[in-house]
């Protein structure tokens, strides 16, 4: 979550580097290598993660009418290994890769989304949710295999998480007759938040990441002037 310059970004077939980080593909992992200074208490942040894919889908998703965002799954279902000397921690376990790019920034094409991932059996499931800014809006449910076949499933319908205690709205998709819980928040800004949610989808357990993000709320004036705080800027 650091803005870089030109100078500080290279790139080619199999890797990307942003200042100090960096990311390799070896073609079976990808690995992560992280170097970073945190903010606003400045301390290191080094560490090393792999991200084992089970397959790679391959397939990207138009968030938009006029082709102007893009979400690529790229890693859905996948083993990552998380290895720090900067906190001193390691974790192994269920993971995720995606990705999303645009021509215009994403507060001139949405208002509003929610995004969540969770197991489900043997596979991964995903629900996209975004008002747009044009007043449409967009709902996937996805369920991806371990061995790369994409479904698309019926969206379960709508629920509420509580608001967070920046009154950011966590609405959710739950079977019908069941309640999600929310197991904790990870993560609690003025127009984001990221939550551990367990729930039930397509007549499985679930338990999973949920984010929500306000865009509405990131546009105006205050919530901008607190992005340097957390998240070093260029110019």
């Amino acid at each position: 979550m650091t803005e870089r310059g030109r100078a500080a970004l290279a790139r080619d077939a199999t890797s990307y580097r942003v200042g100090r980080s960096s990311l390799t593909w070896d073609g079976a992992a990808l690995r992560i290598a992280i170097d970073e200074i945190a903010v606003p208490i400045p301390r290191r942040v080094r560490g090393l993660v792999r991200v084992h894919p089970a397959a790679l889908p391959a397939r990207p998703f138009v968030l938009d009418a006029a082709h102007r965002h893009i979400w690529a799954p790229i890693a859905p279902h996948a083993r990552v290994e998380v290895q720090m000397r900067d906190p001193a921690l390691s974790w192994s376990g269920h993971g995720y890769l995606d990705s999303n790019a645009g021509s215009e920034p994403l507060e001139d094409g949405f208002r509003f989304w929610t995004w969540s991932r969770a197991i489900v059996g043997a596979g991964t499931g995903v629900l996209y949710d975004a008002e747009r800014r044009d007043g449409s809006a967009l709902s996937l449910a996805l369920l991806f295999r371990p061995d790369g076949r994409v479904e698309q499933r019926d969206c379960p319908p709508v629920a509420r998480l509580p608001r967070t205690l920046w009154r950011v709205p966590r609405p959710t998709r739950a079977d019908a007759g069941t309640t999600p819980q929310l197991v904790r928040t990870l993560e609690d800004a003025p127009f984001y938040a990221r939550s551990e949610v367990a729930s039930r989808l397509w007549g499985e357990e679930a338990r999973g990441v949920h984010e929500a993000l306000a865009l509405d709320r990131f546009r105006q004036a205050w919530v901008k002037l607190l992005l340097p705080f957390r998240m070093p800027r260029v110019g």
